[in-house]
């Protein structure tokens, strides 16, 4: 049987630990059934990891994907995304060209814009990966403002993605709603598929023999974005580490450490009880396994957090770890609530951090809750079931096209 054509699409890089983990891990099983083009935007620090570019080199000959890794380059703010979305167009149209080329995975918005100018000019079909509700993660971000020049044209693009895709996919359940609260008339026969962001679960497995110490309070992944609230996480810190002298935290990221101990320890209390480092990506599953718990608090109640899946959030589970959260993110308090993986923090405020302690020390005494939460982790977040969903979007458009 002859794989069919299809182009990959991201600004992404796949030498990114999310390129690894929401990118190569799911062309993996695609790659069975279709004749992969991976166009990646790769930055200059990991391009420069020769090692690293080998290897990924050698991920995609080992599953027949052919990569092209373009480079990154963020400035000037407003002139580079312009110019690198003109010279995408070309690379793409010129892949459909050249390769006959059936269908166009756009992950995000700005590759799908690319891919809807590419559909209009050769007529092959595109998939909108939203990933998230990126206009207002960038005001939550107070990268945007609301009603300016720049938020309208990119709510045009949404729009124009939204009713031109042969499909959309959601991370959440929680973005569909507010999506088709919007565009009803867009939405209204779009075929919408909700696959939140998975996890490997083949790599990120439980600890078999975890030795006894100190608590570890884990957090891994940015914490600078803007729309994570370092906030609350500095009053976790500083709750925890008062209640347990022993307790250790460990922020996983490739944020500047300089920067993030700033934030988090203004008054240098922990020392040494705080480490702050970033991870490669295939150390990624050790580095969650030392961990007893993870800790994530985003801008909850902004309407960009209702899109947000959080990667950290599968491969914490995955590791049979319990995971610290706050409201109105995606899906993640129904997730906790309903497999009891966890607590939800109300407040930044010291009473409401001690009472999420109090019931996360509590949880913890479960012998039950590593494999609840591992059991979790594969009922929501499965590497397989996420593959499975987009070959099944893959095929359900291809099969219209060719009827």
């Amino acid at each position: 049987m002859s794989l069919i054509p299809t182009l990959y699409l991201t600004r992404n890089g796949l030498l990114e630990p999310l390129g690894q983990s929401q990118v190569m891990a799911y062309l993996r099983g695609l790659s069975r059934d279709y004749a992969i083009t991976l166009i990646t935007y790769e930055k200059h620090d990991d391009w420069a990891d020769t090692a690293a570019v080998a290897r990924a080199r050698a991920a995609c000959a080992a599953h027949g994907i052919r990569w092209l890794p373009q480079r990154f380059r963020p400035r000037p703010r407003i002139i580079a995304p312009a110019f690198s979305m003109i010279r995408m167009v070309w690379l793409v149209r010129r892949e459909v060209r050249r390769n006959g080329i059936r269908l166009i995975h756009a992950r995000s918005y700005i590759p799908a814009a690319v891919a809807g100018v590419v559909s209009r000019m050769t007529g092959v079909p595109f998939i909108f990966d939203m990933r998230a509700l990126w206009p207002e993660e960038l005001i939550t971000a107070q990268r945007l403002r609301r009603g300016s020049w720049m938020h309208r044209a990119i709510v045009r693009a949404e729009r124009a993605c939204l009713t031109r895709s042969s499909g959309v996919v959601s991370l959440t359940h929680a973005a569909v709603t507010y999506l088709r609260s919007v565009y009803p008339g867009e939405l209204q026969r779009q075929r919408l598929v909700v696959i939140p962001t998975c996890a490997d679960l083949d790599r990120f497995t439980p600890a078999s023999d975890k030795p006894a110490g100190p608590v570890v309070h884990g957090c891994i992944g940015t914490v600078l974005s803007g729309w994570f609230r370092t906030d609350w996480l500095a009053a976790w810190l500083r709750v925890a580490a008062a209640r347990d002298p022993d307790a250790r935290f460990e922020i996983v990221t490739r944020d500047d450490a300089a920067r993030v101990r700033a934030v988090l320890d203004p008054d240098s209390e922990l020392t040494s009880r705080l480490h702050i480092g970033p991870r490669r990506s295939e150390d990624m599953p050790d580095a969650v396994r030392g961990h007893d718990l993870s800790v994530m608090f985003y801008a909850g109640g902004e309407i960009s957090e209702l899109g947000r899946s959080p990667t950290r959030m599968a491969e914490v589970l995955g590791c049979g770890l319990p995971v610290v959260a706050n409201e109105g993110v995606g899906d993640v308090a129904d997730i906790i609530r309903k497999h009891n993986v966890g607590v939800i923090v109300a407040g930044s405020d010291a009473a409401h951090i001690e009472q999420a302690c109090d019931a996360l020390q509590a949880l913890m005494q479960d012998p039950e809750l590593p494999a609840r939460c591992r059991a979790t982790a594969h009922n929501v977040f499965s590497l397989q079931t996420g593959t499975q969903s987009y070959r099944a979007l893959y095929a359900a458009i291809l099969n219209k096209e060719d009827a």
